[in-house]
């Protein structure tokens, strides 16, 4: 072991050797006792690299939880080490509790959804086809129109309804919407993992670690018992090789320091005899006494100490080669045989085969008794995980984050608040003193003024009396001029003196809010972070932009928070494969899988072939989500998007993609409304069109009815006039039938009378007269003559009555 300035220099063992060399376990001791001498051995000052790191740590653990030491406190007040004259609290005032709750709090109502994109040629595939006939529909759309309205059938890949307008809304579809099978599996596979291990509390601690240390650890892993494993690492016991980068990402080694009992020790390590063991724990409690003085501290007891062991579980990052030789067989063909990487064949040209190597990162594990030459396990880890871009590269099992890293040195939020805290407590304290020494307010007794007053009753004005006035009443008498009529300078005999401390209270007090702001001020955590003391006369917008400033401040945590745990779903995802082929109940993992996804069931049977981009969706913050609500409540107001769009939005963890999807809801609504409107314009005028052609055939209907009207009333009047001519023809008929009647009897008694005259008549002329007008009578059907009497002949023959409809009866008779 070299030294050079009180500094122990490390030598780790080479990695240019060979990967049998690697193997062995004395190349393992090395590696083990490298890394336990650059943290563990202590410097020609006493000072250690772990045992300084995790002292300070437990150091700001107490000022997170309001219970650091009060030696401190005690030695500032004490006077050669005496403090029996001071009675105080020196309980720590918990300012920096509330301030670490704030920030560990908030962080956990950000919630997070996993999110998991098909990378691989299968996925990607079906992605391009997706959109591939997505965008042919778009490019097609009237020819397809044609072809439905012409042949009736249907060529689209989507229906109308569920085509985005246009290529924008096209990517905004793809990243809200779709969503592969074997996507939906892998993101319920990585929940599945973290609900198993109980990831939401190992979340909270990191996010403590984050806040109070300025570093957090996780560890993942995988075994047949338990499947994926994820562990939460303490920062205190962890141990690194040195790096820069704030996420660790070129550490070529990480270690964990465990106090195991003896119990467990022999269930890891069963082939250890109870000898080994014993003394095992004998070097390694010697070794812990004089290395760590507070080792008895964090293990309670003695007793305890005594049967427990300190191990380092270390990861170790190297190389190795994969050598194949290829050699040529008698057939023509090429055959790959596995060598070490020793194998180096003559550079002879007539030589049937060739080396072919390929150099990968691996992982050794390995255990130390510290204290100890014992190396417990040193072996190649199994299961280890590489990306699927690069199977070259090996991924750590531990996942750390330290966002403010420089040169080894980490600052933590806890770190710049101690010193204020330390002044907060200090001032309290002097407050406390400064209230003890603190007298009432005391009355003042002018004794020489009182024996110049004279009551006028023979009595003097003695001070007992005076005071009882004083203080029953608040009343005094006093005399301006003395009995020799001089200036009496005791006029006023009693007055007030006031209590003593009452300013310099005030002073601690300003000092006490002072060092309070100056802790908000290093922080970042003002007043509307923590709602405090709100300012009455601020609007309700500067509190919220006073509010996001503050979160702003301390978005370095978030974001550390956020890298552990996207890089544990990574290897969540990697190692699920090892699930699917190593887990002894792989079918009872994947039905409890294939409840959200059935369709994916078959799929997760070749999830090897899939590889999986793996990020995190951040749900927005307050302020974020009132920015999206005002946008949200302006579009509703203007009536520019409907409810249902508002709730879509409201859905959308991400706020960009929330505020894309809002615009393009607003301007769909226009569109539809345009069209509603030009639909209803349409309408309007074919209503209007409609009206009108229904006047004009009312119209037309009208003067069809009325000419029907007329047709009809003439065609009445025609019947009517035909009816009551043939009602009057068969009147006249019946009358002209009577007259005839009667015009016969009247002949025949005509003729009868005739022939009787005739007979009483020997006149022959007249009867031959009478015979020729008879005769005549016959032919023509008219009485030509009147019997022979006095009387006058009277006509029977209807008188008018022989028309019908403007024609009568005479044109009937014989002419």
């Amino acid at each position: 072991m070299a030294k050079l300035k009180g500094k122990v220099l490390t030598q780790f063992p080479s990695q240019a050797v060979s990967d049998a060399e690697k193997q062995t376990m004395n190349y393992g001791l090395s590696v083990g006792r490298a890394i336990e001498q650059e943290w563990f051995n202590k410097d020609n000052n006493g000072i250690g690299k772990f045992y300084n790191s995790r002292q300070e740590a437990h150091r700001l653990r107490l000022y997170a939880r309001g219970e650091q030491s009060i030696r401190k406190y005690k030695d500032e007040f004490a006077i050669n080490g005496d403090l029996s004259y001071l009675n105080l609290d020196w309980k720590p005032v918990p300012i920096i509790p509330k301030f670490v709750d704030i920030v560990v709090n908030g962080m956990q109502d950000r919630l997070f959804s996993i999110k998991a994109v098909g990378q691989d040629n299968i996925s990607t595939g079906k992605r391009t086809k997706f959109v591939n006939d997505i965008q042919q529909d778009l490019n097609t759309a009237n020819l397809l129109l044609d072809i439905e309205q012409k042949l009736g059938v249907s060529a689209r890949n989507f229906a109308v309804n569920e085509l985005p307008a246009n290529t924008e809304e096209l990517e905004l579809y793809m990243q809200l919407n779709y969503k592969q099978g074997i996507e939906m599996a892998e993101e319920e596979a990585i929940n599945n993992i973290f609900k198993a291990n109980k990831y939401d509390e190992t979340k909270k601690r990191i996010d403590y670690d984050l806040t109070t240390l300025g570093i957090g650890a996780a560890k993942h892993g995988f075994n047949n018992t338990d499947g994926v494993v994820v562990e939460y690492v303490d920062p205190a016991n962890l141990v690194w090789s040195f790096t820069e980068d704030p996420n660790f990402g070129d550490c070529y080694y990480f270690g964990e320091v465990k106090t195991i009992k003896v119990n467990e020790l022999k269930k890891q390590f069963p082939g250890l005899s109870n000898e080994e063991i014993e003394e095992l724990v004998n070097k390694g409690s010697n070794w812990n006494d004089y290395n760590d003085p507070t080792y008895n501290f964090y293990n309670n007891s003695e007793l305890a100490a005594k049967n427990t062991l300190t191990v380092l579980y270390f990861n170790w990052k190297t190389w190795e080669h994969d050598v194949y030789k290829i050699k040529e067989i008698p057939t023509g063909a090429n055959k790959a045989i596995k060598k070490d990487d020793t194998f180096n064949p003559p550079k002879d040209k007539r030589t049937r085969f060739e080396k072919v190597k390929q150099t990968r990162e691996v992982i050794y594990e390995g255990c130390l008794v510290l204290g100890t030459e014992t190396l417990l396990s040193w072996k190649k880890a199994s299961n280890m995980i590489r990306p699927s871009s690069n199977i070259n590269k090996v991924m750590m099992n531990y996942i750390v984050s330290a966002p403010r890293l420089y040169k080894g040195n980490i600052n933590s939020l806890v770190s710049k608040m101690t010193p204020y805290a330390d002044l907060v407590q200090l001032t309290h304290l002097k407050l406390q003193q400064a209230i003890q020494r603190m007298t009432p307010s005391g009355v003042y007794l002018d004794a020489d003024g009182l024996a110049e007053i004279d009551l006028g009753n023979g009595t003097n004005y003695n001070p007992q009396e005076a005071l009882n006035m004083y203080f029953q009443t608040g009343s005094i008498i006093g005399r301006s001029l003395t009995m020799e009529g001089e200036r009496n300078n005791g006029n006023i005999p009693i007055q007030e003196l006031p209590g003593g401390g009452g300013q310099q209270i005030q002073v601690l007090i300003g000092a006490y809010n002072q060092y309070i702001q100056m802790m908000r001020d290093v922080t970042g955590l003002n007043e509307a972070r923590d709602a405090a003391d709100p300012d009455q006369y601020s609007l309700v917008g500067v509190q919220k932009l006073a509010a996001a400033n503050s979160n702003v401040a301390t978005r370095h945590i978030l974001q550390s928070s956020m890298f552990i745990t996207t890089c544990l779903a990574e290897a969540i995802s990697l190692r699920f494969k090892d699930v699917l082929e190593y887990h002894p109940t792989k079918e009872m993992f994947i039905d409890s899988i294939g409840q959200f996804s059935v369709g994916s069931l078959q799929e997760l049977q070749n999830l090897n072939l899939h590889d999986f981009g793996i990020f995190l969706e951040l749900a927005p913050d307050e302020n974020e989500k009132q920015l999206l609500e005002n946008n949200i409540q302006v579009a509703l107001s203007k009536d520019s998007i409907h409810l249902e769009d508002a709730i879509d939005v409201r859905e959308v963890k991400n706020t960009k993609l929330a505020n894309q999807l809002l615009k393009f809801r607003r301007v769909a609504k226009q569109e539809a409304d345009r069209q509603q409107a030009q639909a209803a314009s349409a309408a309007q005028a074919e209503a209007q069109g409609q009206a009108q052609i229904q006047i004009e055939e009312a119209k037309a209907q009208a003067e069809q009815m009325k000419t029907e009207s007329k047709v009809q009333l003439s065609t009445a009047e025609n019947e009517m006039d035909i009816k009551k001519m043939e009602v009057e023809t068969r009147a006249k008929k019946e009358l002209m039938q009577y007259e005839f009647n009667l015009n016969v009897q009247l002949k025949e008694l005509e003729l009868k009378s005739q022939m009787e005259l005739a007979e009483r008549s020997n006149q022959s002329m007249l009867q031959r007269e009478l015979i020729r007008e008879d005769t005549k009578l016959k032919t023509s059907g008219k009485l030509s003559g009147a019997p022979n009497t006095d009387n006058p002949v009277k006509d029977f023959e209807s008188k008018g009555n022989d028309t019908l409809g403007g024609f009568d009866m005479g044109r009937f008779e014989a002419s």
